[in-house]
């Protein structure tokens, strides 16, 4: 489903989509509100989401989307990298960012990224806004109790993901096969009730294992 108040742009992406052969769109909104409920009348696997439009903005329309029973997936396009409601929509469920240039290529692929179930966030631009919004959040004065559960391996790649590490990275960093990364990644995942790695990413910040600009607390 693509979401966005000017018809053009939301016209442009489903156009966009449409041509795609693994893709289609099976609805379009132009506000939150009717991408609620048309989210709920279509479950689609994932949404196209604006940030900014008029009554229910995209921060709320992604906290119900993401709360439905159908879990759609939701992939924030944004005009502004430094835009604090996004940060707001990832915490809201979101799966992820995109700027709204990104060459179609670019889209298509964090589209295909996203509805597979990982996370996406846009190169260069994410880590200047985690790192800038993760600094309002007070730091916990104890470990949160589900990072508790995690083996001392599972907490080390939990870092690594924070810090921006692709699975590949992660397995040349601690001398294993990016395969028993990707297990590890999913036990964590689980053991944290995540979605994927942008959450785990925001998590790792806000709880205070990893500080704003990439360094773990040791």
């Amino acid at each position: 489903m693509v979401v966005d108040d000017q018809s053009v742009v939301r016209a442009g992406f489903a156009a966009m989509v449409d041509a795609e052969p693994d893709l289609a769109v099976v609805a379009e909104a132009g506000d939150g509100a009717s991408a609620v409920e048309l989210a709920a009348a279509h479950a689609p696997d994932l949404v196209l989401m604006d940030i900014r439009m008029p009554g229910m903005d995209g921060l709320t329309a992604t906290r119900f989307i993401t709360a439905l029973e159908t879990r759609p997936k939701v992939l924030v396009l944004t005009t502004f990298d430094l835009d604090e409601y996004v940060y707001e929509a990832l915490r809201a469920g979101a799966s992820g960012f995109l700027l709204k240039d990104a060459q179609p290529e670019e889209l298509m692929s964090a589209v295909r990224v996203v509805a597979a179930g990982d996370g996406i966030l846009a190169p260069g631009v994410t880590r200047r806004l985690i790192d800038t919004f993760a600094q309002v959040a007070p730091l916990p004065s104890r470990t949160p109790e589900p990072l508790t559960r995690l083996t001392p391996r599972e907490r080390q790649v939990l870092l690594h993901i924070a810090s921006g590490m692709t699975n590949a990275e992660i397995g040349a960093e601690l001398g294993v096969a990016t395969g028993t990364v990707k297990t590890h990644v999913n036990a964590l995942l689980a053991k944290l009730g995540l979605r994927d790695r942008v959450q785990a990413t925001i998590l790792a910040y806000e709880s205070g294992l990893i500080r704003p600009g990439g360094m773990p607390v040791v």
